[in-house]
């Protein structure tokens, strides 16, 4: 999957979509195997990427890190619903405590000082990895690669709920039911993959900012992103994973200098921030987009954008036979 950052308006469709169709179960009710953050922030689970740097591969080493306690996932709501509507103490419904965290308490919050402030969102789900922490670290093999598309899985019949996937995966994208004792996690939509249909974030997305398909396809639009263009790029590289999930980077409006007027020297995001999130070809992979933008801008005719602005949706699905509902 690419990931377009410059059209996501952060909207929780796909959110949405993933949530109602694959967590409604008992013990899920925390999990979202697909989730938005706003960036720079602390992301679902709370500080996952702190977490993340002291876990996955290292080297050639697999390091294991510290499971999240579950204030940083934010626990869920509980309402004095009994006392306002059946037991006449009259008001307003109100959380019996206050919550101290949740998946987007840090949303629309920007960084930066007025009038350069910036944020953008971040789709994050599983990015089945080609090199999976979670499946190297899992003491039963419950976890396994399907050879047919790379779709990372967890077998619920063998999983017994050492939560050691939970604690490899750089990433926090395993969770772990407390009521079934096992970990789950985004399956990537295979059911509906296997009927020629997307998966449901990038399907439900009103953005038309989602790709999917073959990494392997050199006609497909995931490999003209990845290899030709080098436009898109894995998150947190140095994680050592392999990431199957990219990300164009953001373009966000030019900066204003102390007169006003726009500067377009300086990039609006600190270019150090996006080196953290993207690694070092971001500078590469914006240098190329501005100057697409400028050839289209021109009247000139670029490949790349036509491919990024996604006119026909269809072409943003590299799947056989891919059905229109």
């Amino acid at each position: 999957m690419v990931i377009d950052l410059n059209k996501c308006i952060g909207c929780q469709a796909c959110t949405a979509a993933c949530k109602s169709l694959w967590t409604d179960e008992p013990g899920q009710e925390y999990m979202l195997w697909n989730n938005v953050e706003t960036k720079p922030g602390r992301g679902y689970p709370k500080d996952w990427e702190a977490k993340g740097a002291k876990s996955g591969w290292q080297g050639s080493r697999l390091q294991l890190g510290e499971l999240h306690p579950p204030q940083d996932f934010g626990l869920p709501v509980r309402l004095n619903v009994e006392d306002v509507y059946f037991k006449g103490a009259g008001g307003q419904l109100a959380a019996a405590e206050p919550l101290t965290y949740g998946a987007n308490w840090d949303e629309d919050t920007s960084s930066g000082e007025y009038p350069n402030n910036y944020h953008f969102y971040l789709p994050r789900l599983c990015n089945h990895c080609t090199k999976p922490a979670c499946l190297e670290a899992c003491p039963v093999r419950a976890i396994y690669k399907r050879e047919q598309d790379g779709i990372v899985l967890v077998d619920q019949d063998k999983c017994q709920g050492f939560r050691q996937c939970n604690r490899a995966c750089p990433y926090d994208k395993v969770y772990f039911n407390f009521v079934r004792g096992k970990s789950q996690k985004c399956i990537f939509c295979f059911p509906r993959l296997e009927q020629g249909v997307a998966p449901a974030c990038a399907r439900q997305c009103p953005g038309r900012l989602r790709f999917v398909g073959f990494l392997e396809d050199q006609g497909g639009p995931i490999a003209k992103l990845v290899y030709q263009w080098k436009v898109a790029l894995p998150l947190h590289p140095e994680f050592g994973t392999g990431p199957n999930v990219y990300y164009v980077p953001p373009i966000l409006p030019a900066r204003f200098d102390a007169d006003g007027d726009f500067d377009e020297l300086e990039p609006r995001v600190p270019m150090e921030y996006l080196r953290y999130l993207f690694g070092p070809g971001v500078d590469a992979a914006l240098a190329t987009l501005h100057d697409e933008m400028e050839r289209r801008q021109g009247g000139r005719a670029s490949e790349l954008m036509d491919l990024l602005i996604a006119k026909d949706w269809k072409s943003l699905f590299n799947i056989p036979d891919v059905k229109v509902y």
